[in-house]
Formats: structure tokens, C-alpha cells, sequence
């Protein structure tokens, strides 16, 4: 018995756990942050730092798939450099193509559900508790971009085309994910819908931080830039990555 358990494929994602969402929480704020230093205080500009970071990314997720496995380091890494790269996407569409921020939350609300639909119609099951291959990790990437695209170009609806500011706008989104908790706590909603949609929502809740942590004091920020604000969430990120890894927190077989 004990031979035929440790055949069994391993889910190449971790469980959902308070540490998960802690850490991506922070690499949606490092996402936002590093976007912006990359294409503003290094001056490379959107396209470069997006295809650069494109690039970096390809290379990451690569490694990812090689695991058949959660490896922490691997996995997490994959994850900040697609929170990078999604909101650049985002920003490319609207400051470089003119795109309204109201058609891109469109777009990808579409772009994210056709991907769902063909997901489930090939693999029937959205679950991320049996990512284990090459097709459902494939799927469950590319989902995973496209939700910081859309978190972003949601965030910065609300932010900035509602103006209701960067503090206001996390508080806001940081409500919707209580009660998102509530109903998955108390009332019985769908456990992969209620995922998802936290998932989504936490893109904005972060950035929404980051951007209240990083920006000058006259655009509504605390003026600690973009280099302070990335360091401090890298370097919680790696702590925790680092516990992950010493305690095998988070890795778990496939039911």
C-alpha cells in the first residue's frame, strides 16, 4: 500500500492555506511595485521592461513544469514574475494602445471565462487540488495570468477612472474578499468559484497597497518608491517560501 501511495502523482500546486494567500498577497504588491520600477525608475519603458520580463517568465514557468511537483521556490517564483508580467499587460493595453480600462476588465472577464470553459470541458473539473499535468497545469497558468491582468485593470477602474484612491479601493476589495470567506465559511459557497474569485480580487487588494506604500505623497501614496516597497515585500516573500520549504508546508498528494 505504502509502494502504491508513493506512485501516485503529486499536485504540482500547493494546498490553499493562510501562508498561500500571505504570499501572494505580497507578489501581487511586488508585482505592482517592480512593474513600475522596472519601466519608470530604470527607464526602460513598458514594451522593454514587457518583453524582458516576458521573457524572464518563459524561462521561470519552464523550470515549473519540469518539477511534477510543488517545489516552493519554483512554484512562488513562477507566480511574482506572472504578477509582473500581468500587470504589464494591463498597463501596455491602456497607456501604449489607448484602451480603455474599462474594455481591458471586460476583455479579460471574457478572455478568463472562455479559458475556464474550455479548461473544464477538457478536463472536467477546474479543481486546483489535481494539478498534476502538463494540460491542467497548462490551463491553470494561463488562468492564473490572466487573473492579474483582469485584477489590475480592475483595480485601476476603481482606483483611478472612479477615483476613490488607493486606500479606499483596497478597503474596498479587501470587503469583498471577507465576504467571499464568509460564504465560503458560513454559507456554503462553491469552494473552486469562491478560489477563484478571491484569487482575482486579492490582484487589486495587493496592488492597491503597493501603490498606497510606493507613490509620492501628492498622488495619494506614502512616498516610500518602489525600491523600498519591492525589497520589503521580496524579503517577506522569501521567508516564507523558506518556511515552506524547511516544514513541506503546503505540499500534499493528489486525491
Amino acid at each position: 500500500m505504502t509502494h502504491i501511495q508513493s506512485l501516485a502523482p503529486e499536485n504540482r500546486v500547493p494546498e490553499v492555506t493562510v501562508d498561500f494567500w500571505l504570499i501572494k498577497l505580497l507578489a501581487v504588491t511586488m508585482g505592482e511595485t517592480a512593474a513600475d520600477y522596472l519601466a519608470v525608475n530604470l527607464g526602460l519603458g513598458l514594451m522593454a521592461t514587457s518583453f524582458l520580463m516576458t521573457g524572464v517568465l518563459v524561462v521561470a514557468l519552464i523550470q515549473q513544469f519540469r518539477q511534477k511537483r510543488f517545489v516552493p521556490w519554483s512554484y512562488w517564483l513562477a507566480v511574482v514574475l506572472i504578477s509582473v508580467v500581468g500587470t504589464l499587460v494591463t498597463d501596455n493595453l491602456v497607456d501604449n494602445f489607448g484602451v480603455a480600462l474599462t474594455t481591458t476588465t471586460w476583455v479579460f472577464s471574457v478572455a478568463l471565462a472562455v479559458v475556464f470553459a474550455v479548461w473544464y470541458a477538457s478536463e472536467r473539473t477546474l479543481s486546483i487540488h489535481e494539478i498534476f499535468t502538463n494540460r491542467r497545469e497548462a490551463f491553470y497558468w494561463l488562468a492564473i495570468l490572466l487573473t492579474f491582468a483582469l485584477g489590475t485593470a480592475v483595480g485601476d477602474l476603481v482606483a483611478e477612472h472612479f477615483g476613490l484612491g488607493y486606500l479606499a479601493t483596497g478597503i474596498l476589495f479587501g470587503m469583498i474578499i471577507l465576504s467571499l470567506g464568509i460564504g465560503y465559511f458560513f454559507m456554503g459557497i462553491d469552494p473552486v468559484l469562491g478560489f477563484w474569485l478571491a484569487y482575482i480580487f486579492t490582484r487589486p487588494l495587493g496592488a492597491s497597497f503597493g501603490d498606497l506604500l510606493s507613490q509620492p505623497r501628492e498622488y495619494g501614496g506614502m512616498g516610500l518608491g518602489t525600491v523600498i516597497t519591492s525589497a520589503i515585500f521580496l524579503g517577506s516573500i522569501v521567508l516564507i517560501v523558506l518556511y515552506q520549504s524547511v516544514t513541506r508546508r503546503g505540499r500534499a498528494q493528489a486525491a
